[in-house]
């Protein structure tokens, strides 16, 4: 089975044996970006990231706008399921942009980053980076991956949503609604894409905001299903 789960930001807790006790063996989690447990390369990270990976279930994640995306980049680039991986520990994986994963007989597209609501004053280095930005090159494999499955998949894995649905979710705000390229680029995704369920973690909310479309963030929920553990 496939679970998705929200932004953990390193908070070890999200992902305890305890709270994750339903998962058997060969079952998959993803987090919708914000995984934040690759930050400082401590010991003490290094030592939950091999606990992480030691479990008897997967456990993968995209990336967000908060991430060491240096430390990230530093991992060799594998494959995994049809799509290209940076393998962190066993099975702990960061699913990379663009790809199209076949996990559990299920087709999954994965595309993380965004861009922070306050770059605008921040500079680089500054706990920001470029990098949380995807690139043309990555949006372009994105759409030519999909392309390949005639633009059709089950589970569609990103951390912003499209931008109708992020107008929706800020109605109270929309005077201060910032919409991205890459909200754009979802829009046109999900108007040209067949897919049964859209998991997204940046707007920090547990929401179902239509039958397919659902915001995720403490919740766990059956990709297949929708349905909340």
């Amino acid at each position: 089975m496939i679970y998705v789960t929200g932004d953990t930001h390193a908070e070890a807790d999200r992902l305890s044996p305890s709270r994750l006790k339903f998962m058997k063996e060969g079952d998959t989690l993803i987090v919708c970006g914000d995984f934040g447990f690759i930050w400082d390369d401590s010991k003490k990270e290094q030592k939950l990231i091999r606990q992480l990976g030691k479990r008897k279930y997967n456990i993968c994640f995209i990336d967000g706008t908060h991430e060491n995306f240096s430390l990230l980049n530093n991992y060799e680039v594998s494959e995994w399921n049809g799509g290209k991986v940076h393998k962190i520990y066993d099975n702990l994986y960061h699913l990379m942009r663009g790809q199209v994963y076949n996990i559990d007989s299920q087709l999954v597209f994965t595309m993380g980053g965004g861009e922070s609501p306050d770059i605008d004053i921040r500079t680089e280095g500054n706990l920001w980076s470029k990098d949380e930005i995807p690139s043309q090159e990555e949006l372009l494999e994105g759409a030519q991956n999909l392309e390949k499955h005639n633009y059709k998949v089950d589970i569609v894995v990103t951390h912003e949503p499209p931008t109708r649905i992020k107008g929706f979710l800020q109605l109270k705000d929309y005077d201060n609604l910032r919409v991205t390229a890459l909200n754009a680029y979802f829009e046109e995704l999900s108007k040209s894409c067949k897919f049964q369920k859209w998991f997204f973690g940046s707007m920090h909310i547990d929401k179902y905001v239509s039958g397919s479309h659902i915001a995720v963030f403490k919740n766990i929920i059956n990709a297949q299903t929708g349905e909340k553990v």
